[in-house]
């Protein structure tokens, strides 16, 4: 994962990271979807585990879990997905998924097969960083980063214990809030950025909010990456009894997102 967001750094861009839950609509389709991100423009995908308390997700997100749960949806079909979807293109598919299904069904268990699946690490919005020695233990036993949250909010010493905890990226939410499209991404995430950098040197990655070309290319211009979530999951949500038109939506998309970060005007990081 570092390295794809090494080439895309090389390139002179931001990478473009796109979320699914599993289990949306379907199994099977959620897999189809994932895959046709990453054919799509999509550098890195990150697989939801749909929760039936998303307190971090807005009303899309969660509409989209609710279908997922409603349908069955499994930890052994979000390892799926990851298997798949890495399968079928090489990417890096993460998983994003809140502490409480993880901690029940078995640190090392979950650990171990997320690694077997081929994924690339596990995105914990909701896991503090005084509790994670446990997970971040197995995850490094099994070459998986860990990838936290910061949010404005965060003190600046706040972000050096969070981003001395984390590999991978960092995830910074550009503004205090549930996710979901806005009409402008804002100016906190750029402060944000600019202060997560000065305390580490990962790559910092914004999501809530981006929805549009014009929004991918606002934020690519001084982030590492674009995280784009809800936009992809209403697409699919308006197609719901089509699943080809649903993917032909998210292909469209993830091809104008795309073409955003590549043509955004890069500022050169501070230091």
């Amino acid at each position: 994962m570092r390295g794809t967001l090494a080439r895309a750094r090389n390139e002179g861009r931001a990478a473009l990271i796109g979320y699914l839950p599993a289990g949306f609509p379907t199994v099977d389709g959620g897999i189809r979807a994932c895959t046709t991100l990453l054919e799509s423009g999509c550098d890195i995908v990150e697989v939801g585990l749909p929760h039936s308390d998303p307190v971090l997700d807005g009303p899309v997100i969660q509409s989209a879990d609710t279908i997922a749960l409603g349908g069955g949806v499994r930890i052994a079909d979000v390892i799926r997905t990851v298997r798949e979807a890495h399968a079928a293109t090489g990417a890096p598919v993460l998983c994003m998924t809140y502490w409480n299904p993880v901690d029940r069904y078995g640190v090392e268990r979950f650990a171990a097969e997320l690694a077997a699946a081929g994924g690339a690490g596990c995105i914990l919005p909701d896991l503090p960083v005084e509790e994670s020695e446990g997970w971040r233990q197995a995850a490094e036993r099994h070459g998986l980063a860990t990838v936290f949250v910061v949010a404005p909010a965060s003190r600046d010493e706040r972000l050096a214990r969070i981003t001395r905890a984390g590999s991978g990226f960092v995830y910074a939410a550009s503004l205090m809030g549930v996710t979901g499209t806005r009409e402008s991404v804002g100016r906190e995430a750029a402060e944000l950025v600019r202060r997560t950098r000065a305390v580490t040197e990962l790559p910092v990655c914004v999501g809530l909010g981006v929805s549009t070309a014009a929004q991918a290319a606002e934020v690519a211009a001084f982030a590492d990456g674009v995280i784009v979530g809800s936009a992809f999951v209403k697409r699919l949500l308006e197609a719901r009894d089509d699943l080809d038109a649903g993917l032909a939506e998210v292909r469209e998309l993830a091809g104008e997102l795309a073409h955003g970060v590549r043509t955004a005007a890069r500022e050169a990081p501070a230091g």
